[in-house]
């Protein structure tokens, strides 16, 4: 009798350690209800499982690309003004074979994303998540399937009259450039598998010398705004505070004191508050393209300031260009419509440049 108390005490203690463990966080949080969940499970894998139906032909991708995608990526996908390029470095061959023989032969200067990205549904499931970089998610299910079609046209894998869609991307997947390039065969890829590389770390009286072979002139610092404010409070992704000077202690101190000043002043500004220029510019990524005086991909905020000096139309001028998008006025590379911005948001850039950026 004895043993089995202890038995049904034994039983009921585990019960209620699986309990608790199901439960998680007790009273924290609730259960993610089906439409949450159906949102957020928006990946697509190599085996297509989550590809959409729908169809985008490379006609309309150029469209696409030309007004959303061309000044970051280049005309022609080649441009690595502000990102690697995407197009480049593969042949015929290589979408015959299935592997880039650029990847060997040390004859291309740099790697592009065609040469390395073995699945056609890793370009699509990142198009659709991240594209374009300054509205993430607003391309249509047909625009991704055209973009996808138009930058493998540009790496000749399509031809110009093709129409991609969920029925035949198996088909597409077979003449990649890079398909047989991946592999598995690799340390960290099995759950029992071990580094790729063994050694042996000094922790004490270590001999040795760190030279420093190039680094990026201070000029470059803040050219795309305070790093420190583009990353979230949470998660693995820091920013050092790009708006002041190089910081002498480690990195990790001045990235978690920054982590923390900015935390709370998220926490401050919460309250509805009337937004400046620069806060408008730094929160739609508008530093990526422009510098406050120097040229990036487009023309600085400086420059256009200057010239539209005294202009009494230039504030409606600009409105619209900045709604539409536009192009040939600063070089070739044409700006994309920023039209997901509020009216006002746009009026307060714009103004905000226009009284020098400042």
């Amino acid at each position: 009798m004895f043993r089995c108390t202890k038995a049904i005490a034994a039983l009921s203690l585990s019960f209620a350690c699986a309990s608790t463990i199901a439960q998680g966080y007790p009273n924290i949080g609730r259960v993610a209800t089906d439409k949450e969940v159906a949102a957020w499970d928006i990946d697509v894998r190599p085996d297509f499982k989550g590809l959409p139906k729908g169809s985008g032909s490379v006609t309309k991708g150029m469209e696409v690309w030309e007004s959303k995608c061309a000044s970051c990526h280049g005309t022609f996908g080649e441009s690595n003004e502000v990102f690697t390029p995407i197009v480049g470095g593969t042949t015929k061959e290589d979408v015959k074979a299935g592997k880039v023989a650029a990847l060997t032969d040390n004859k291309q200067p740099q790697r592009t994303t065609l040469m390395k990205v073995p699945t056609v549904s890793t370009l699509w499931d990142y198009i659709n998540r991240a594209m374009p970089w300054t509205a993430p998610k607003s391309l249509t299910t047909e625009e991704v399937y055209a973009v996808t079609a138009y930058i493998l046209n540009m790496a000749e894998v399509l031809p110009d009259d093709f129409v991609l869609s969920n029925e035949n991307m198996a088909e597409v997947q077979k003449r990649m450039p890079n398909r047989n390039g991946m592999t598995t065969n690799h340390g960290m890829w099995a759950l029992k598998g071990k580094a790729d590389v063994q050694s042996v770390a000094c922790m004490k009286d270590c001999k040795g010398e760190t030279k420093i072979r190039s680094e990026l002139p201070d000029s470059a610092r803040n050219v795309h705004g305070d790093l420190s404010q583009q990353n979230r409070s949470f998660g693995p992704v820091r920013g050092v505070d790009t708006s002041k000077p190089p910081s002498t202690e480690p990195v990790g101190s001045q990235v978690r004191r920054d982590a923390v000043a900015n935390a709370s002043q998220q926490v401050k500004v919460a309250a509805p508050a009337a937004k400046d220029g620069a806060a408008v510019a730094k929160q739609n990524a508008c530093m990526a393209c422009h510098g406050l005086t120097n040229k990036i991909v487009g023309p600085a905020f400086s420059d256009i300031a200057a010239k539209y000096k005294g202009d009494a139309s230039a504030v409606s001028r600009l409105t619209e260009r900045v709604k539409n998008g536009s192009s040939g006025a600063w070089g070739p590379v044409p700006m994309p419509s920023q039209a997901h911005l509020k009216p006002e948001d746009i009026g307060t850039v714009v103004k905000w440049i226009l009284a020098g950026a400042k």
